[in-house]
């Protein structure tokens, strides 16, 4: 089939206008678009369920962030050992920071020593500097410092601020990690190993996941999302694929899912992450190949396995659009 210069030309047009009509869905992910914000839920109790043996976690809410929720809507866990505790993960505002170790404080009075962050997206993140006043050390990966000093990073956080007062103001800050890994780690702590995997650029650059062998228990991050789509704003999502491949091979018996309900079907659960970003790739991939506009493919994708997802509306055609975008690079 012949192009010509100007039906290239029109086709490049018409999806720069696209492009800025999803970079403005984008931004309203970001800065939590109003509509979605009078939609949220209100806040729910947390409380801290048990998972393994000396192991437990807190279950964010399927929604967006709001000052309803304190940003409360992603999942985060600590592990107790002999002499200190351990969390995975920081949740999304100070606030939630200082439930999440009153939570722990109903289990144990040892110090919290190690903080080990799965990656540096904001509801993970804005409640480190509670648990550093708090002394504990912060591990991440190191490919998390190029976010840091990033515009993307700051200009989050002025957002946050306005859009999560009073819970995100100028008190929070960004930290860096104390320990900036450039691989995998295995940590002993108090008797308990963790194995530390540095599984991207997948979800982000700096994905970690966090494993216990001895307890079967696994700290996937948002590699793996549970009951709502998946957030895949500018994944890899090639890699993402392969590092779901590495995780169902580790044989885990419990998965804490970055976002969703505890799973106990570790294989069947993971699998929901992995097929949505392949039928991403698959659908996207032949219309990037193809040329064929992104609202003729959009339209044409059948989407019904994933539809009925909390943040189905909000995050999917998002999702498709950076796939899409992806595809055409891989492409060339």
């Amino acid at each position: 089939m012949k192009i010509h210069v100007f039906q290239l030309m029109s086709i490049r047009v018409g999806k720069l206008a696209l492009g800025l009509r999803v970079l403005r869905l984008c931004l309203g992910w970001l800065v939590m678009v109003p509509a979605a914000i009078a939609q949220a839920p209100p806040a729910s109790a947390m409380n801290a369920e048990k998972i393994a043996p000396s192991a437990w976690y807190v279950q964010g809410l399927s929604a967006l962030g709001s000052p309803a929720n304190q940003n409360f809507i992603s999942n985060a866990g600590f592990v107790v050992t002999a002499n200190s505790v351990v969390v995975i993960d920081a949740l999304g505002s100070p606030a939630l920071a200082q439930r999440l170790i009153a939570e722990i404080r109903k289990h144990t009075s040892l110090p919290i020593s190690h903080v080990i962050v799965t990656h540096y997206h904001a509801d993970h993140i804005y409640g480190l500097q509670v648990f550093k006043s708090a002394g504990a050390r912060i591990v991440a990966h190191a490919r998390a410092r190029e976010y840091l000093q990033s515009d993307n990073a700051r200009l989050r956080l002025e957002a946050s601020r306005q859009e999560l007062a009073p819970w995100v103001d100028a008190q929070t800050r960004l930290l860096d990690a104390d320990d900036w890994l450039e691989g995998d780690r295995v940590l002993t702590l108090g008797g308990v190993r963790f194995d530390i995997r540095h599984v991207g650029p997948s979800h982000t650059p700096e994905d970690l996941v966090v494993f216990l062998p001895d307890r079967r228990l696994l700290f996937a991050g948002d590699l793996v999302f549970r009951g709502r789509i998946p957030f895949v704003g500018q994944a890899d999502s090639k890699q993402w694929i392969k590092a779901m491949d590495v995780l169902l091979g580790l044989d885990a018996a419990v998965v804490v899912p970055g976002h969703g309900p505890l799973t106990q079907s570790a294989r069947e659960d993971m699998q929901l992450t992995r097929d949505y970003l392949l039928h991403l790739r698959a659908t996207m991939g032949a219309a990037a190949r193809n040329l064929d506009p992104f609202e003729d493919a959009y339209k044409a994708a059948d989407w019904s396995r994933f539809e009925k997802l909390p943040l189905f509306r909000v995050a999917n055609r998002m999702n498709a659009y950076n796939t899409y975008l992806l595809m055409e690079q891989e492409a060339r």
